[in-house]
């Protein structure tokens, strides 16, 4: 595999990163886990625009389906231990320039959220880290799952006038990894916590009630499913414990997950994951933090294991976010640790 490395700008630590359409082109979105900017730029890695120069701390942005530029981010989530004041904005393009800021709700400690189509409906599904603390890194205050229906007017929500959720599930300690997955037409969020990783799947129609099924109880800070080895069989990829060292991979036997591959080093800090491909080969990307804060690919070896490619060394990514465009495979890094967005072009 041959990779190039493009580093396209410079942002005080950079964290959250999101595709977006804007202007009728491909783009994507970049922003920092502290007081610093929001940007968006295009698949070249040029800088369009800025969204907003402060407040910082996003987590999590999500771009709103079939709108013109509309966005949801996180705003104020700058640690576990200063979080009190986080929320849920939206970002509006104004027809003459520059963006419109509006709180859609107050969320404290929010840190993933999603959006998730079913049967012509919109629903937002936020998941907060924890639910307050009384000193720092106490945890004593387990996070939740929220979910609310997402009306197409988006404007009338405020300050004053919140978007109101309700609690799908509750006593969910360091609920931190989040992933999409879409199964029999209906996207559904798969979260990653303390207590072990959950598929939730938002209202049928004529319900009320989020279904909520475990696939696993282990400890777990990131979760991804793909069928990295394209038997038809989607494999589990978890990084364990909390902000954990250890990347293992779960496979379906006798109806339940099982362990069948558990990486041989050690990662501090493990953070960064999604999946993709490599030309016509999937391929899961992962990022640790701390260490030798390395950028990995991992694919099949075709014998039931994993290949192992090293993309860069020392980079420290927060988040990472794979593209297929222009007959390209591209990996946008937020490398929190060197304050830098990377793109990197892999060639099979």
């Amino acid at each position: 595999m041959r990779i190039e490395k493009k580093v396209i700008s410079k942002l005080e630590k950079c964290y959250a990163l999101a595709p977006f359409f804007y202007k009728g082109k491909e783009c994507f979105l970049a922003a920092s886990a502290k007081e610093a900017e929001c940007r968006i730029y295009d698949m070249e890695g040029n800088m369009l625009e800025v969204v907003w120069d402060g407040p910082g701390g996003v987590m999590t942005m999500v771009p709103i389906p079939d709108s013109s530029g509309q966005f949801l981010a996180t705003h104020r989530f700058y640690s576990p231990n200063d979080s009190s004041e986080a929320s849920i904005v939206t970002a509006f393009p104004r027809e003459k320039g520059g963006w419109e800021i509006q709180t859609l709700a107050k969320l404290p400690f929010v840190h993933r959220f999603d959006i998730l189509r079913n049967q012509g409906k919109k629903y937002l599904i936020a998941c907060t880290l924890k639910s307050g603390h009384k000193y720092k890194d106490d945890w004593s205050e387990p996070g939740k799952v929220y979910g609310a229906e997402l009306p197409s007017d988006l404007f009338q929500y405020h300050d004053d006038h919140p978007l109101k959720f309700q609690v799908i599930k509750d006593s969910m300690l360091k609920n931190h990894g989040y992933c999409k997955i879409c199964r029999d037409g209906v996207e559904k969020g798969v979260i990653a916590c303390h207590q072990g990783v959950y598929e939730i799947s938002p209202p049928r129609e004529g319900k009320d009630l989020w279904e909520i099924e475990m696939l696993l109880e282990t400890p777990a800070s990131e979760a991804i499913l793909t069928d990295i080895d394209q038997c038809g069989e989607e494999e589990l990829f978890l990084v364990s414990p909390f902000h954990g060292d250890k990347l293992e991979v779960y496979k379906k036997r006798d109806g339940r997950f099982q362990k069948i591959y558990e990486h041989p080093q050690k990662l501090k800090l493990l953070h960064a994951a999604d999946k993709g491909y490599i030309g016509n080969t999937p391929a899961v990307f992962i990022g640790h933090r701390r260490g030798d804060m390395d950028l990995l690919a991992f694919i099949s070896d075709g014998n039931g294991g994993l290949r192992t490619y090293t993309l860069d060394h020392g980079c420290g990514a927060a988040n990472v976010l794979y593209r297929h465009t222009q007959g390209r495979d591209i990996l946008i890094a937020a490398n929190m640790e060197a304050d830098e967005l990377a793109m990197y072009y892999l060639n099979a």
